[in-house]
């Protein structure tokens, strides 16, 4: 586990907490009129939800869960409402994912879904939003090295990828494989991370900079902390591309709260649990479309 993913606790539960209020800059990049890189994708989605007033929406889903039908119908609802997509690679050992999260990817994983089906998934929806892999080292490594994930991740659409297990000591070879593919090596800030640190990770940030919420891993949380407000503050000030909060978000007002000071806002474990509660494909996609519909008009409001 990296020094910005160090293991903590945080219960699970879905009431609102409050945040200082602090004004939320528009997106520090200006993509062009024509967006050709990944990073560039995702600068041009960023800008768009803040000409509309509101941070940017992005759901996770994971590849595969809770079957393969399930996980299509799931990827068509997040393309007609999210502003970016996070696709998550089943994977047998994460280190950041908390426990719905991993019993989703092992579901996936037992139904037979691999890094395959994610790319697949990828292909279906890539053309409509821009979609961000979260994949760990051991997948980007295994089948035949960075250039080659690069490679394939580029053939399905992809803009980009969060590798949360990928420290910033050992991130040239991924980084210069995604450079030369066009795509955005996303990297994640936490509260434990120190502020040279995070000033050094932002500056070889692509994409954007996932800033971690709380200590721990991946779940819904009662509160948000009283400190994220100040954590992503300075992370805007260290970033040269937009900053978007995931870990723990699981209301819509969480996410208002959380979308009046970073530019983006990552749901995951609380669509996780909608989906796998859901019964069929299409329940699951309506489950998880009316959860995303009522987080855009909190954002908006």
């Amino acid at each position: 586990m990296t020094p910005e993913q160090q293991p903590g606790g945080g219960s699970q539960g879905g009431t609102r907490s409050s945040l200082p209020a602090v004004a939320r800059p528009s997106p520090p990049l200006t993509p062009s009129a024509r967006a050709s890189t990944g990073s560039e994708r995702i600068a041009a989605a960023f800008l768009g939800a803040a000409e509309e007033g509101r941070a940017a929406l992005m759901p996770y889903m994971m590849a595969g869960f809770p079957d393969r039908e399930s996980s299509s119908a799931i990827a068509e609802a997040y393309a007609g409402l999210a502003d970016l997509v996070e696709l998550g690679v089943p994977f047998s050992d994460p280190l950041a994912d908390g426990p719905t999260i991993h019993a989703a990817a092992t579901t996936a994983l037992e139904a037979g879904a691999t890094l395959k089906t994610a790319f697949e998934l990828c292909e279906e929806i890539a053309e409509r939003v821009p979609v961000v892999f979260m994949v760990y080292a051991n997948m980007v490594l295994a089948h035949g090295g960075a250039e080659e994930f690069a490679r394939r991740a580029l053939a399905a659409g992809a803009a980009g990828a969060i590798v949360p297990d990928l420290p910033l000591e050992e991130a040239e070879p991924v980084q210069t494989a995604f450079d030369d593919a066009g795509l955005a090596l996303v990297p994640l800030v936490a509260p434990t991370t120190p502020p040279e640190r995070r000033a050094r990770i932002c500056a070889a940030a692509g994409g954007f900079v996932y800033v971690v919420s709380t200590v721990g891993t991946t779940g819904e949380r009662d509160e948000l902390p009283p400190q994220l407000a100040a954590l992503v503050a300075a992370t805007i000030e260290d970033a040269e591309v937009p900053v978007a909060v995931g870990f723990g978000i699981g209301t819509p007002v969480q996410a208002a709260q959380v979308g009046e000071v970073a530019d983006g806002v990552i749901i995951g474990s609380r669509l996780v649990r909608a989906a796998g509660e859901a019964g069929s494909a299409e329940s699951a996609a309506e489950a998880v479309g009316s959860f995303l519909r009522e987080t855009r008009v909190a954002l908006g409001s």
